[in-house]
């Protein structure tokens, strides 16, 4: 972890320079992230005045970085009960670490639930949960509407967790009529409005989704590094490169990669049966294929050339991981070799293949293809 942690200082000290000497000629900068312009401040206003007035605040936090995606502008409210945090996109984050936050919330008091918007069976149970809080506080009156309040930082998923939690509800009430949907991007920032969903009928429930709000000021380098690299940050200064190598810096000194051997495996064995399979039809070849898949995404051939290249040169690997030179010489040999697993035009094999593997290898990341990391620690 030290490790990590001076390699991300590094990172940032190198990016700021090359960004401060890009606006040489410019006028000087704030220290105001440039994240935080007049309509996230305006926002953050609107939010302030709703959560006194809401029965229950979500705060949607990344299960990847269950400290870092802090909404911070919930600590000048003191009313823990009404406060629920949510640890969303439990599916790309490691298991075992999750139950650890989640236990780390519980031990402080804090009430904090994991879920995975994408997964129906998650949203179901996680519409029961809030259902039962629901009926907590409405114990003499379900007449009254109740309303939830989902708050938190850019790109957590709020709007799919809204969207989810809309459809799910609506279906099991049997209510008829529009679905309405919040939109949902990739890229931070797109919600720009509060909305308001229905989740439930008796009693009748809503929840408000709001824009994604960060503080104006963010001190902690390596913070920053996790946000930008888990997509709540705009790709910290256009920095693909830095957080390219600060991704393989984390996958480097984990076991996460160790895991990928039995695919390798697996895709050999299928090389081999279609070798022997050659008199039989198309329709059986490729039944045969899918079966053998195994269905972890290696239905994706580039993403398994992209694990099998990473797994054989991290193994191979004779350095120590514990020095920054020794690590920077492994990034290096991974990023050239990954231009071949990308299928990067041998023409582009230079700066400009660096920065397409950058950007290929942060989509694969941030889509759960290469692994999952918790990134903050709880010690």
């Amino acid at each position: 972890m030290a490790t990590v942690v001076r390699l991300a200082k590094e990172i940032i000290g190198r990016r700021r320079a090359m960004v401060k000497s890009s606006r040489r000629n410019t006028e000087p900068t704030t220290r105001r992230g440039s994240w935080y312009d007049t309509h996230m401040a305006a926002a953050s206003r609107a939010i302030a005045q709703r959560i006194p007035l809401v029965d229950l605040v979500l705060e949607i936090r990344d299960a990847r970085i269950p400290l870092s995606s802090e909404y911070e502008l919930l600590r000048k409210f003191n009313s823990s009960s009404r406060r629920i945090v949510v640890l969303n996109k439990i599916d790309l984050a490691n298991r075992s670490q999750t139950k650890e936050w989640l236990s780390y919330f519980e031990q402080n008091n804090c009430i904090c639930y994991g879920v995975n918007a994408h997964n129906k069976d998650s949203i179901r149970q996680f519409l029961n949960f809030l259902q039962s809080r629901v009926r907590e506080l409405r114990k003499k009156d379900n007449s009254f509407t109740t309303t939830l309040l989902l708050v938190g930082i850019p790109n957590v998923g709020k709007s799919a967790l809204a969207n989810s939690l809309h459809q799910i509800g609506r279906t099991s009430a049997a209510e008829r009529g529009r679905l309405k949907h919040a939109t949902v991007s990739p890229h931070p920032g797109e919600t720009k409005d509060i909305s308001s969903l229905k989740i439930g009928s008796h009693p009748n429930i809503y929840v408000l989704d709001t824009p994604g709000i960060l503080p104006p000021e963010i001190s902690d380098d390596e913070v920053c590094l996790k946000l930008a690299l888990t997509g709540a940050i705009s790709n910290f200064f256009g920095g693909e490169k830095e957080l390219a190598q600060y991704f393989l810096t984390i996958l480097n000194l984990s076991e996460e990669y160790k895991r990928w051997s039995k695919f390798i495996h697996n895709e050999n064995e299928i090389t081999l049966t279609n070798h022997e399979s050659d008199c039989s039809s198309g329709f059986e070849k490729n039944l045969k294929q899918r079966r053998q898949y195994p269905t972890d995404h290696t239905h994706d051939l580039i993403v398994n050339d992209v694990r099998q290249t990473l797994f054989e040169i991290i193994s191979s690997f004779d350095g120590n991981m514990e020095d920054e030179k020794d690590l920077r010489r492994l990034i290096e040999a991974e990023t050239i070799a990954l231009q071949k697993a990308f299928k990067i035009p041998v023409e582009l094999y230079n700066e400009d293949g660096h920065c397409k593997v950058a950007g290929k290898l942060l989509n694969l990341y941030r889509t759960g293809r290469l692994g999952h990391y918790t990134l903050d620690s709880i010690t």
